[in-house]
This record gives C-alpha cells, sequence and structure tokens, in this order.
C-alpha cells in the first residue's frame, strides 16, 4: 500500500508501462501526463471505501478523456479495489478491464467513458441528483484539454453555472497535445482559465505534477455558488525522458530491445526512497 501521493504516482507510471506493454495497447503519454493529478485525488482528496465502491457516501470521479484508463485502473488496484495482480488483465480478451474505461465491469469506476465530450454531462447530471437531495458528495471530472474541442463539453459548463453546482469540479489535464498535433495547431484553446471564469465558474491554474499544488489548488475552491475548475499544466509523457512531449506516444507503446527497458530503467532512478518495484521479482 502506498503511503503519500508521491508514491502512488510512481506506482501509477510503473503499472502503465507493463499493462500497455503486455496489451500492445496505446494512450500511455496521456496517462503519463495524468498521473500525478490520480495521485492526489485518490491519496488526499476523494471520499471513498474500496470494500463499498457504491456507497452512498461515496465522491464520484469521472474520467472522460476515458482513454487514459490504464492509469485510473492502476490507482485503483493500488487503493485496495481490486487486486493489484488483476492488472495484468488490461485490454486482454474476457478481461474486467477493457481499454476505455466501464462501470460496469471495473470496482470503483464510476462511469463508462472514452466518447469525448461526454463526461461532464454526465458528471453534471450526478452533480445535480446530489445537490436536489440534499446530499454532501462531490463530483470530480478529468478533461483532457483536446476534448474541450467538443461543443458537448461547453454546453455543459453553461448548464453547471446556471444550477450553480458548487459539489461539480472539473479538472483539465492541460498537456497542450491531442490525437496527432498539438492542441494550439489544431483549435487553440487560449486562456482555459478567464474562459471557464467566463462561464461563471471559479477557476484557477496549477501545476499539474505538484502535489502540494495539486491538493491546495481543489482544497482552495470553495465558492458556495459556482462549479469548479482546476487547470493542470502538465506534460505530456511526464516520467520518461523519450516520451515526453513525442506527440507520437499518444498511439504508441515502449517496445522490448530498447524502449521497454530504457523507460523501466528512468523510472528506477526516480523511484521513491523505501518503494519496491512490483515487478522488479518478474525479471
Amino acid at each position: 500500500m502506498y503511503k503519500n501521493s508521491e508514491e502512488l504516482a510512481w506506482l501509477i507510471r510503473r503499472h502503465t508501462v507493463e499493462m500497455i506493454l503486455l496489451s500492445n495497447g496505446s494512450h500511455i503519454a496521456g496517462v503519463l501526463s495524468e498521473a500525478d493529478i490520480l495521485a492526489v485525488l485518490y491519496s488526499d482528496i476523494l471520499k471513498y471505501d474500496p470494500k463499498k465502491p457504491k456507497s452512498d457516501e461515496r465522491d464520484y470521479l469521472v474520467l472522460s478523456k476515458g482513454h487514459c484508463c490504464a492509469g485510473l485502473y492502476a490507482a485503483l488496484a493500488e487503493s485496495g479495489f481490486f487486486p493489484v495482480e488483476s492488472l495484468k488483465q488490461y485490454c486482454q480478451d474476457d478481461s474486467f478491464l477493457p481499454g476505455h474505461s466501464s462501470h460496469h465491469l471495473v470496482p470503483g469506476v464510476d462511469a463508462s467513458s472514452g466518447s469525448l465530450g461526454h463526461g461532464l454531462s454526465y458528471a453534471v447530471g450526478i452533480a445535480y441528483a446530489l445537490k436536489k437531495s440534499g446530499l454532501n458528495n462531490k463530483v470530480f471530472v478529468i478533461l483532457g484539454d483536446g476534448e474541450c474541442d467538443e461543443g458537448s463539453v461547453w454546453e455543459a459548463v453553461l448548464l453547471s453555472s446556471q444550477l450553480k453546482l458548487s459539489n461539480l469540479f472539473v479538472i483539465v489535464d492541460r498537456n497542450r497535445m491531442q490525437a496527432l498535433d498539438f492542441t494550439e495547431s489544431i483549435i487553440p484553446l487560449d486562456d482555459l482559465e478567464n474562459k471557464f471564469r467566463s462561464f461563471r465558474w471559479e477557476a484557477a491554474t496549477v501545476d499539474g505534477h505538484k502535489h502540494q499544488s495539486l491538493k491546495e489548488g481543489l482544497l482552495n475552491l470553495k465558492d458556495n455558488d459556482k462549479p469548479h475548475c482546476l487547470i493542470c499544466e502538465t506534460t505530456k509523457g511526464k516520467g520518461i525522458s523519450f516520451m515526453e512531449n513525442d506527440i507520437l506516444w499518444h498511439y504508441r507503446f515502449p517496445h522490448l530491445g530498447g524502449e521497454y527497458e530504457k523507460a523501466i530503467e528512468e523510472l528506477s532512478n526516480s523511484c521513491p526512497k523505501g518503494l519496491s518495484d512490483p515487478y522488479r521479482k518478474e525479471k
């Protein structure tokens, strides 16, 4: 069991490399950019009980960028929702861990996602239902910045402020890349923080890889009449130098015979003191 968010973030990155290698999958760079966000949420922010994944007292998390669910699965496994050993089944035939997150199959997943632009609308429904019921649960949504090209995102943003969903927290993984180009080359997003503010949201921007900044940023969003947005400036591929800011790693996986070994070497060098590599005995 991890002791803090830094350990969890490292474990998410380590598991992700292994999961995507075994599945010949993709989206590794997008998982690496969100790893610190997920780690802080599960270590310090979210209210949950892994023994009761559907507890009425839990906070909700919608990973709208559902193609990057390998990181979410790693966070859930390390937080006790299902055995860590099960992560090897990621994206395999007949696995309960599909390549896009599924609330039908995976303990702890609150929304099936991956069809971009839908997650926030789904979360708005949850947040509104909770508020109408007089409940204090919070709803968190992780959006990709490329996903913010979708008109459905801004329809949900407009409705959220009209309904004064102060229990809704959007976290934007602002890694500035999508598909096969930079976001600003496809559709410029300009100043996202002020854009959310203009839609009557409370908004702030932080370094998405500094855990204290992430924690403080989420805890400081307190306006009781507005929904909240935290823009997290991140690096796609963070933690593995040859993947950082390289658009090709949106789809590629690290091959054996060079790339995989280099990735593991770099992660080993950044492993928190006292934390062991869960795969070391197997290699």
